[in-house]
């Protein structure tokens, strides 16, 4: 019945070269700290005697754990310790057969790797299997040989997986402690630290960034660390309220302040007393707003509108943006003052590109993600497209990222990641072709950079980066502040 009767080497000679195998890897994952010393678990279910003790020696001889069982309902109703690495299992069983086995186990979220043995199995029945994510499909009587290495690849795809999520774990939950940040880079280790060191205080932060490079997130963290956790973070997008309703949104009203104004409503700063008020794109609001946005932040006090009684307020403000403040200072598109009370604490989010380390861990984060929200099962990431996510200068950013993820994630049938990278191609604006930078920021930024790393941060004499930028040392400490850029080990 099984090839452990037939005289076409032994047994034990088999199982040794399998100890062996399985002692490298041991050796190997034992040295990267990724596996326990414990030994592997099979279970067989089965409900022929013969096959479960022929198959249970064999496993056994190859110096692995096993537990068998006649059927899925003593499978199921068993008490079980421990999850098994692997299962081998029969797909004609009494009552619930393997197939429907699978099933249940698939949606109770128990990922088992599978090795399904029959004897009456066919092409239909196999590629049911395989498509549900099977990891063999053996037909009796089978080889020993391919059913420990069937058995083998369970085994590391069950160490694999728990290591990828153990490595994710620590990359989402970084030992900077930010639970919904993911990334290991220098550019975002920068800003969390600057992140730590502002969050305990009350002042006022200003998050610049582009367009999807996670600026709410880190107005989230500094919420979060700060003492004021413990009440309400209150978020405004305003480029997405309509001018004429900004100044509601923010310090609410009283009913019949105006038309339309049928209830009172109240504002976001009286929301987020003694919390936090996050104001996105706030370069989006009005000049004739502003003056009332400065008495906020100065003098914690302001009335709804259709209201002449003054409210307090104990709020911290965080404001984002994507334009240059200081230029529209310059151009009188924004107050002055407004703009030196919410430049208290400026940090920088870099963009995606600036970061491009981050990538393999933003994907693997993502692919995770909406695989377990649409139940599908992505274990591979192919090298040539992680490769090509990398180069993408992604002017969208991590939003821009998460959404092709999403996408690949619906169009991948099997455990393999399929990125359509043909869309990326498509749509690489202008500015990034062959590595460009999109806006002049940018590229300034990337030259003097380049260039203070070719004089080893030397700012001034004749050989230094001022004069071969054109410009005296104060001017390019003005620019390097601007920018954002920060010495290495700094």
């Amino acid at each position: 019945m099984l090839d452990t009767m037939r005289p076409s080497g032994s047994n034990e000679e088999r199982a040794e070269s399998f100890r062996l195998c399985e002692a490298k890897k041991t050796l190997s994952q034992a040295e990267d700290g990724a596996m326990s010393t414990e030994r592997a678990l099979v279970y067989v279910v089965d409900d022929d005697p013969s096959i479960r003790e022929a198959v249970g020696s064999l496993i056994r001889s190859a110096g692995l754990r096993v537990e068998t069982f006649a059927s899925a309902q003593e499978f199921l109703s068993s008490p079980r310790a421990n999850v098994p690495s692997c299962l081998v299992l029969d797909v004609q069983l009494p009552g619930l057969s393997g197939l429907d086995l699978q099933q249940e186990l698939a949606k109770a979220d128990v990922q088992i790797p599978i090795v399904f043995i029959t004897g009456h199995g066919d092409i239909p029945m196999s590629v049911r299997a395989i498509k549900a994510g099977a990891l063999e499909f053996l037909p009796k009587p089978f080889n020993d040989e391919d059913l420990l290495n069937a058995i083998e690849q369970g085994i590391a795809r069950d160490q694999r997986a728990l290591k990828r999520g153990e490595d994710l774990q620590d990359e989402v939950l970084s030992d900077l402690n930010f639970k919904e940040i993911v990334g290991k880079s220098v550019a975002l280790r920068r800003v969390l630290m600057l992140v730590e060191t502002v969050a305990p205080t009350d002042s006022t932060v200003l998050i610049y960034g582009e367009t999807g490079t996670g600026k709410e997130l880190i107005a989230r963290a500094i919420h979060s660390l700060s003492p004021r956790c413990s009440n309400a973070f209150v978020k405004l997008n305003c480029a997405a309220i309509p001018t004429g309703l900004l100044e509601s949104e923010l310090f609410g009203h009283e009913k019949g302040a105006f038309t339309g104004a049928i209830a009172q409503r109240i504002g976001r700063f009286e929301l987020a007393d003694r919390g936090t008020v996050f104001l996105d794109e706030v370069g989006e609001v009005p000049l004739d707003l502003q003056t009332k946005l400065l008495r906020v932040l100065q003098e914690r006090e302001f009335e709804r509108l259709g209201s002449t009684r003054t409210l307090r307020t104990d709020t911290r403000l965080i404001a984002a943006t994507n334009r240059d403040l200081s230029a529209m200072v310059e151009e009188q598109k924004f107050r002055s003052d407004l703009f030196y009370r919410l430049n208290v604490f400026p940090l920088r989010v870099p963009p995606l590109r600036e970061r491009a380390e981050d990538i393999p861990m933003l994907v693997r984060h993502f692919a995770q993600h909406f695989a377990r929200r649409m139940n599908r099962n992505i274990e591979t990431i192919p090298s040539e497209t992680m490769d090509a996510l990398i180069r993408y200068p992604w002017p969208g950013n991590i939003r821009e990222l998460e959404n092709l993820i999403e996408r690949a994630v619906i169009l991948s049938p099997g455990p393999a990641l399929q990125v359509p990278l043909g869309d990326l191609e498509s749509r690489t604006p202008p500015g990034h072709a062959n590595g460009k930078h999109r806006t002049l920021e940018d590229a300034e930024r990337a030259h003097i950079l380049a260039t203070l790393k070719e004089t080893r941060w030397v700012l001034s004499g004749p050989s230094g980066a001022a004069t071969r930028l054109g410009m005296n040392r104060s001017t390019l400490q003005f620019r390097i502040k601007k920018l954002g850029i920060v010495r290495p080990g700094t």
